[in-house]
């Protein structure tokens, strides 16, 4: 096999595995230009990669091992070399290509080092910046292939990720709780009176809903303002906080009185599809 199809194969690989797993951000970069989406795809792999270590070990100590690796390989040093790993050559590629700050994938790592423990998130600021150093990274570096920062953009991209994080851990209350793990802040619950045990049980109280409706609407908040900065950023950068359209669709569906937080819920691709489409064809995103 010739370097070209390594190349290319690694690539595919990428597509492969944000596709499967995080499709609501593959299908917001069809809507990107061929090379801006390569280097995205490269980003969004890397997130899958170290998002699911938890579900890939039994114990913290090899799900360590395995953020390390990726430590190592951004540093340039020790055992993590990018040969016979994908995305790493992905990755690697597309932050010389187009100037990525290490630093911020650096801190990515380490915010799911969090992942690997039971230990409770204590609080909304702890939640926050949990998910300003995660999904809101991924905006900022998302704006960044596309060629635009500045404060402006930074700022979009901590609401836009505090927005898409929050709803991504209500989503994920169902299977956190069977493995008794909170991302929902314990202080939140505790002024609501409710506790861990509650949550680990599965099932929706009076005093549980009124914690989460209280999450859901800093959430609402969070994306309120998101959209409003959108209509200050270029438009290039725009179709890269495609996903805050599907954001806002899950909100509206978690709000609901009918709504059980306990019961999976999936969104079928072509319905993500038709509404990133169709945000991309309005003027929010335009």
């Amino acid at each position: 096999m010739s370097d070209m199809d390594g190349v290319r194969e690694s690539a595919a690989f990428c597509v492969d595995l944000v596709r499967s797993h995080d499709f609501p951000r593959y299908a917001s970069t069809l809507f990107m230009p061929s090379d801006q989406r390569r280097a995205l795809l490269a980003i969004y792999a890397f997130n899958v990669e170290i998002s699911r270590v938890r579900e890939q070990v039994s114990q913290p100590l090899p799900g360590e091992m395995r953020l390390q690796w990726w430590t190592d390989m951004l540093a340039g040093t020790g055992h993590g070399g990018v040969e016979g790993n994908p995305v790493a050559a992905e990755l690697m590629l597309a932050i010389r290509n187009c100037r990525l700050p290490v630093e911020r994938l650096s801190r990515l790592i380490d915010e799911h080092q969090f992942d690997l423990y039971n230990d409770p998130m204590p609080t909304l600021a702890a939640l926050e910046g949990y998910i300003s150093d995660t999904a809101g990274a991924l905006f900022s570096l998302g704006a960044a292939i596309c060629g635009r920062q500045s404060d402006a953009i930074e700022h979009l991209a901590r609401h836009a990720g505090l927005a898409q994080g929050i709803a991504q851990v209500i989503a994920a209350l169902p299977l956190d709780a069977s493995r008794r793990q909170l991302f929902v802040p314990l202080q939140l619950l505790q002024q609501h009176g409710c506790g861990m045990e509650e949550v680990f049980a599965g099932k929706e109280t009076p005093i549980l809903r009124a914690a989460l409706d209280q999450l859901i609407g800093e959430a609402r908040g969070h994306l309120k303002t998101a959209f409003s900065l959108l209509a200050e950023v270029p438009p290039e950068a725009k179709p890269v906080f495609l996903p805050l359209a599907q954001v806002r669709r899950d909100l509206q569906r978690m709000a609901r009185a009918d709504n059980d937080p306990f019961l999976p819920h999936v969104t079928s691709r072509l319905r993500t599809l038709w509404t990133l489409w169709r945000a991309s064809k309005s003027k929010e995103f335009s």
